[in-house]
């Protein structure tokens, strides 16, 4: 008789702009809710500064950490942090967790952290290659899809060409973004993909 794997618990947030007290309060329910694993989808600093008492609460409760840079960090921010606290910047990379397939690309199409579309699409294209034969596969992003509900939330973020174009070409299974704060807790479908806006406050995913 085949055993039932249990579900990997994702506790994803995003916005968090250098918010220590916030990170705690996160850190406290990835502990409370058994969570595996910590998403954090960018705009993890406010403008660069304020990087301290960010990461750290949430490996003093010996979780997992997974982030990506969003537009007010750079990718050298993002892999400093990473390195300080053994977590993983999944900007233009991938891991293999529990069987399941985590691959991401940070920055957006505005702000401190600008990237092209096209590079977008390229850098989540290069972490897809790596975990393509994972069971279930997530997308981290900071950026939203064009044309999605999310975009009708900000006439000053445009949804991401990039991101559409990866999800319509490695359909992933969802897709974890922020970016938009008004849009927090947003869920819809694109094609078979769940894109969820992870928001400050977090949410719990279970895969």
């Amino acid at each position: 008789m085949e055993t039932k794997h249990k579900p990997l618990r994702i506790l994803a947030a995003g916005d968090i702009h250098g918010d220590t007290s916030q990170a705690k309060k996160l850190a406290e329910q990835a502990e409370k809710e058994n969570i595996d694993l910590v998403v954090l989808c960018g705009d993890i600093t406010y403008a660069e500064s304020s990087t301290e008492g960010i990461i750290g609460p949430f490996i003093k409760k010996h979780k997992k950490v997974v982030l990506i840079p969003g537009n007010h960090e750079t990718v050298a921010t993002a892999d400093f942090l990473a390195e300080l606290y053994g977590a993983t910047n999944l900007h233009g990379y991938s891991i293999k967790y529990k069987g399941i397939g985590l691959f991401g690309c940070g920055g957006a199409n505005i702000g401190l952290f600008q990237l092209g579309e096209d590079e977008i699409f390229e850098l989540i294209k290069k972490g897809y290659e790596r975990i393509k034969d994972a069971k279930k596969k997530i997308l981290v992003t900071h950026v939203h899809p064009s044309g999605s509900l999310m975009e009708r939330f900000s006439n000053i973020f445009p949804g991401s060409e990039g991101v559409k174009k990866a999800i319509e070409t490695f359909k992933p299974d969802i897709l974890l973004c922020s970016h938009v704060h008004e849009a927090e807790g947003i869920e819809e479908k694109i094609g078979k993909t769940k894109v969820i806006n992870v928001g400050k406050k977090g949410k719990i995913i279970e895969v």
